[in-house]
């Protein structure tokens, strides 16, 4: 690769900071640039944020909501696919209008996370499903550029801004494991980036690791750290968008300013941690970790923090609190007993050790299937408490790729909403969760069945109504509350079922009272010394107003949950 001058590239640097929304990324519109989302004057002023509390609202781009139709038909992928396995129309403008529209705030939604956007190898692959393209979004073809059939990097951006606005974090997902499959429209990249062979057998740590997931899914050579040269296609891609010079002008100055190696992993890491520098991503949700050494993890968490201050640093106005960047990981099969360690069976590694803040819980579903609430929530706080102090876990009950959800049949809908949200630790909800949308759609096979379309045509069913709000009330009040998802659990009573939640840590005090199973009508809670005597409560469920009076309130309401916060 020819080397740059350091003037030269300076210069180029301060071209690339001028016209990166135009010229790297993808041009935008004036449409589009005079909707940047800047203006910060209207953010909303929102409860107290704790990442270990969160409510994460997990999307899948393609078929959430499609709010540009001009991108629908793009890059001539227009083959006949399999069952829900094209693209569908979806898009990033779509997520826009459902934050504005006010969906996810009213669902008590503080984060928002969807699947990669960064564009997409253009050919479709028969996985034996029938053709199938890259409309989940796990396969890379570049990671400098947004899909045009998600949308632009000015609508990223956008995104990013109105979601800040009001309260909402956003987790990019990132891969750094593997690129897309190899078509003819996607050659592969050069031996020195990846390898197309072994396939990974999960005997122990080198079979799981340095191998490919699947066939044909090339696998990024993240455990080398020799110095390559960029793939000559990529260089040929760049160069024909008229982006060449400005790429690698950036990428000179990130390794000299960084010192790092040259090597396949810390390119990538360079690019994802772009999106952090420039945008104010709050935090990554990382795809595949045990396929990647542990290590690689590390950096991309390091780089990912200097990145964030970097943003925090330039954008004071639109700063929205004093956390840290943070990380969660799709860490396959780990499950909240298994400590800090997931086992290869010949090697133990902690991955919070490196760089990750929280992993996806895959044992939720069945703690939930097997345990009342009590058992339910008392396992999860004293683990959180033990265990896992100064980390967490990320709860689910369905997503776009675990075959056997908790309710995969909707028949336990309320149940799912109460255990979810009321559970320890980050819930995530994934789209349709909320109402109901069908996980067994005829004609698909495999995962596509997880994969339809948002049902927004139920909203105006009366079913769908009563259950939305449910999962509302309850989402806002743990968005209000902290201590729920990230505070210590106390049973207060068996029967009838009453508990608190406490949380204080950073200058953050808040306290709440909930009861389940309860009976319709006149009801008296015991809150014990949680709330002083004569504090004026409110059930945040019902609306209702009550005063402690010995140790207890009485509530008279027409529903069996009560949400006990104090009167602010």
């Amino acid at each position: 690769m020819k080397k740059f001058t350091k003037l030269f590239i300076f210069s180029l640097l301060c071209l690339a900071m001028a016209c990166k929304s135009e010229s790297k990324k993808q041009e935008a519109t004036p449409e589009e640039n005079n909707q940047s989302g800047g203006d910060t004057s209207s953010i909303t002023k929102e409860p107290p944020f704790v990442w270990e509390g969160a409510n994460v609202y997990f999307l899948l781009t393609d078929r959430f909501n499609n709010g540009d139709t001009t991108n629908d038909d793009v890059l001539n992928r227009n083959k006949e696919t399999g069952t829900l396995r094209g693209f569908e129309g979806g898009d990033l403008n779509g997520i826009i209008k459902k934050i504005e529209d006010g969906y996810f705030k009213d669902l008590g939604i503080n984060a928002l996370w969807f699947n990669p956007v960064v564009e997409q190898i253009h050919e479709s692959v028969d996985e034996g499903t029938g053709n199938t393209y890259a409309f989940h979004g796990y396969w890379a073809k570049d990671w400098t550029k947004i899909d045009p059939n998600y949308g632009t990097y000015n609508e990223l951006k956008q995104l990013v801004d109105i979601a800040h606005k009001n309260g909402i974090r956003i987790l990019l997902d990132v891969v750094m494991n593997h690129t897309g499959p190899v078509t003819e429209q996607d050659p592969v990249w050069p031996d020195s980036w990846v390898r197309t062979s072994p396939q990974c057998t999960y005997k122990d740590y080198k079979s799981a690791v340095t191998c490919t997931l699947v066939e044909n899914l090339p696998d990024i050579k993240t455990e080398s750290d020799e110095e390559v040269e960029l793939p000559e296609v990529l260089i040929k891609k760049w160069e024909s968008e008229g982006r060449l010079e400005i790429e690698l002008a950036e990428i000179d100055i990130f390794f000299t300013k960084t010192g790092l190696k040259r090597s396949p992993k810390n390119y990538i890491i360079k690019w994802l941690t772009d999106y952090v520098r420039e945008l104010g991503i709050d935090g990554y949700r990382v795809d595949t970790v045990k396929h990647v050494e542990e290590g690689a993890w590390g950096v991309l968490a390091e780089q990912a923090q200097l990145a964030f201050a970097e943003w925090k640093s330039k954008n004071p106005d639109k700063v929205l609190d004093d956390n840290d960047f943070y990380v969660l990981g799709e860490l396959y099969g780990y499950g909240i007993d298994g400590k800090r360690f997931y086992d290869f069976g010949n090697r133990k590694v902690d991955y919070f050790a490196n760089g990750f803040d929280n992993m996806i819980n895959f044992q939720f579903k069945y703690d939930a299937t097997k345990n009342d609430y009590e058992g339910l929530f008392n396992k999860y706080s004293t683990i959180l408490n033990t265990n896992l102090v100064g980390k967490s876990i990320m709860n689910y009950i369905s997503s776009h790729d675990d075959g056997d959800p908790f309710d995969k049949d909707r028949s336990k809908t309320y149940e799912s909403a109460t255990k979810l949200l009321l559970t320890p630790g980050i819930s995530q909800v994934y789209y349709g969760d909320e109402t109901a949308r069908s996980l067994i759609i005829e004609g698909t096979e495999g995962d596509a069945t997880l994969r339809s379309n948002m049902n927004w045509d139920a909203m105006s069913n009366e079913d769908t109504k009563a259950l939305l709000k449910h999962w509302q009330k309850l989402g806002t009040f743990r968005k209000n509350h902290p201590a729920i998802g990230a505070g210590r659990h106390k049973l207060i009573s068996s029967s009838p079922y009453i508990f608190s939640r406490n949380y204080a840590k950073n200058s953050i005090s808040d306290s709440v009272v909930i009861a389940l199973d309860m009976p319709k009508g006149e009801k008296t809670i015991k809150v014990d010394s949680v709330f002083p005597e004569g504090t004026t409560l409110i059930d945040h469920y019902s609306g209702t107003e009550a005063s402690v009076s010995k140790g207890s309130v009485t509530v008279d309401s027409e529903y069996e949950i009560v949400l006990l916060e104090s009167k602010k």
